[in-house]
């Protein structure tokens, strides 16, 4: 089984940085894509960030500038550093990663559970 489990989330001033991480555990073969995603009240689930395997990473554009998504694959962690944050930044936001485990031939797509950054004032 693998799990996703998401931290780093609070509430921080419009301007201001969060760094999110997503820890990623079990029984990895190899993991392919992480990608943060965002749901907001009353909001369909948004997505933010991704990088590949090899370091390639693409943003919405409402993020393009503000946050940096990277990732430790030794570690099996992905990072969503966010800067100059605004208060429509505001949601849950969630990890997504595609795992191949050790029993699998192919690769699912695993979420956590979210953790919340409030950007307020």
């Amino acid at each position: 089984q693998v799990q996703v489990v998401e931290s780093g989330g609070g509430l921080v001033h419009p301007g201001g940085s969060l760094k999110l991480s997503c820890a990623v555990s079990g029984t990895i073969f190899k993991m392919y894509y992480i990608s943060w995603w965002r749901q907001a009240p009353d909001k369909q689930r948004e997505l933010v960030a991704s990088i590949t395997s090899g370091g390639i990473s693409n943003y919405v554009d409402s993020v393009k500038g503000r946050f940096t998504i990277s990732r430790n694959n030794a570690e099996n962690t992905g990072y969503l550093e966010m800067n100059s944050l605004k208060p429509e930044d505001t949601a849950v936001y969630l990890c997504k990663a595609n795992v191949q485990t050790g029993a699998a031939y192919f690769a699912r797509d695993y979420w956590g559970q979210g953790t919340q950054v409030t950007v307020s004032s």
